[in-house]
């Protein structure tokens, strides 16, 4: 197993963050994760660079900022890998960093069999996949996803940049999360309409047992119903008021991979699923910024980029 996952991590710091020698490489982590961490440091120092290893307290929430020391370093790497238990991918501190340069890659919540199966991905193949997706998307003015369990919901996109998390992050500013596989975007702020019915798994909660049914008026989720899962999330999303329950991404996974194992991480790289996320957009064109930011998964979607099928019942239906 410590043979293995250091061959993922070596595969995710050579092949994915395409480091090269005198790269400046800081490691951000938390207790959970910190074997994750040791693993990528030490791929990082076998490759004959001078990485920096960073332990924080495990944030509260998905988006929560870390430390101010901990932001400072980030701007001044060339690399930085953050295997934490709650998610950065969407705080000002990575944003930062990008703008200043650093490729950056998050890694919420990874395990060590996440990490040995899906950092085993053709990921040139993920990239082209996704990329074209990116490139309907860009060109489609409203997404509409159904799903046999309740989803039908409208999502107005028309000017929105798409992104590609490729998982080839070789460029000067490129970020994402690792393992990866996904094409997104924010949907226009306020725009939003119909039903959400999450029924793979949510963000913080893991696996849903019972569909967890948003009724999304107006580019917000104004209604939440289902079972226990349902409850939690009302409670995660209450200590960040409205802009909490904004719908922030459209998403679809390109890891043919990656499988559903409760972790958000995965689960939302799948193939033949999309996701749809409330809080935080402003990682991805948006303007609301709030320390949340969690996916839900939907299951066998049907989706129209505008008028034209491109997924029928968790099947692509056009050539990606």
């Amino acid at each position: 197993m410590v043979s293995d996952l250091h061959s993922a991590a070596l595969i995710a710091v050579r092949d994915c963050m395409g480091v090269k020698p005198g790269e400046k490489v800081l490691v951000v982590t938390d207790e959970p994760l910190r074997k994750i961490g040791y693993a990528l440091w030490r791929a990082a120092k076998d490759l004959g660079n001078e990485v920096l290893f960073v332990e924080i307290f495990p944030r509260k929430t998905n988006g929560e900022e870390p430390p101010l020391e901990v932001a400072e370093l980030m701007k001044m790497a060339d690399v930085v890998l953050a295997p934490t238990s709650k998610s950065l991918t969407h705080t000002d501190s990575r944003r930062a960093a990008s703008a200043r340069g650093a490729r950056v890659a998050t890694l919420p919540g990874v395990t060590e069999e996440i990490m040995i199966r899906c950092m085993n991905a053709d990921y040139h193949r993920i990239a082209e996949r996704t990329f074209r997706l990116c490139e309907m998307l860009e060109k489609t003015k409203t997404v509409r996803v159904t799903a046999p369990r309740g989803t039908d919901v409208t999502l107005p996109i028309e000017g929105r940049r798409a992104y590609a998390s490729s998982g080839l992050f070789h460029q000067k500013g490129e970020s994402g999360n690792l393992p990866t596989g996904e094409a997104y975007l924010a949907p226009l702020e306020g725009t939003s309409n119909g039903v959400v019915a999450v029924d793979g798994s949510m963000a913080m909660i893991g696996m849903v047992k019972q569909p967890i049914k948003i009724v999304v008026r107006n580019g917000y989720a104004e209604e939440i119903t289902g079972g226990g899962e349902a409850y939690r999330l009302t409670k995660l999303l209450e200590p960040h008021g409205r802009e909490g329950r904004t719908v922030a991404e459209f998403g679809i996974g390109t890891n043919d991979k990656a499988i559903l194992s409760g972790l958000i991480l995965e689960d939302e790289k799948v193939m033949g699923t999309i996701h749809i996320a409330f809080g935080d957009n402003k990682s991805m064109g948006g303007t609301v910024r709030v320390a949340s930011h969690l996916d839900g998964l939907i299951r066998e979607p049907t989706v129209w980029f505008d008028d034209r099928i491109i997924m029928k019942d968790g099947a692509f239906t056009v050539s990606v």
